[in-house]
């Protein structure tokens, strides 16, 4: 393994990226030209990181997930194991250029399950959770909780990520608190 200020890069990964101090990048992996990989991140087994792909810092990308050109993932995100994202609105064998690409942004804090497709185009809010095996085609808003098919806004998560049930009555309006961590 290939040492990386405290990190390390697998001997079968390809990094033809940038990546910061103290990131974990594991068997398989291909960091394209021009993609950006922030410090302390964990990116797992098989996993493709296309061209100018932008990722933060202490991101989580679990094993075989796909993540193309016009992707960009802020800091503290989850993405679980084989999540693929999408570049290409109308997809065509034939037809590709630089103007059919889509961009997409999971934003600070997300959580992204096992097996889920996010078309792009979207954003996925701050500290949202996608549900394992969500199609998601719409925007989730912050701390918004989604899942199925296509993914619909079943509710919201707290910031450590368990669902806000505890409705509470204040002067200032009805507000949820989290009954794990208050």
């Amino acid at each position: 393994m290939e040492k990386n200020l405290r990190g390390f890069i697998h001997h079968t990964a390809i990094v033809e990226g940038e990546v910061g101090e103290g990131t974990k990048i594991w068997h398989f992996v291909h960091i394209r030209e021009k993609a950006v990989v922030g410090k302390e991140c964990n990116i797992g087994k098989g996993v493709y990181i296309d061209k100018g792909v932008r990722i933060g810092d202490r991101v989580k990308i679990q094993n075989f997930v796909s993540v193309y050109s016009g992707v960009t993932i802020e800091d503290d995100v989850f993405i679980g194991p084989s999540v693929t994202f999408t570049n290409d609105l109308y997809p065509r064998a034939f037809l590709w250029d630089e103007t059919r690409k889509c961009e997409t942004l999971v934003k600070k804090g997300a959580s992204i399950g096992a097996n889920a497709t996010v078309l792009c185009g979207i954003e996925i809010g701050e500290y949202a959770m996608v549900g394992a095996g969500a199609v998601v085609t719409s925007n989730v808003p912050p701390h918004g909780l989604v899942y199925g098919n296509p993914a619909r806004l079943k509710g919201f998560v707290c910031y450590c990520g368990h669902p806000l049930k505890e409705r509470v009555k204040e002067d200032n309006g009805v507000w949820y608190r989290c009954g794990v961590c208050g």
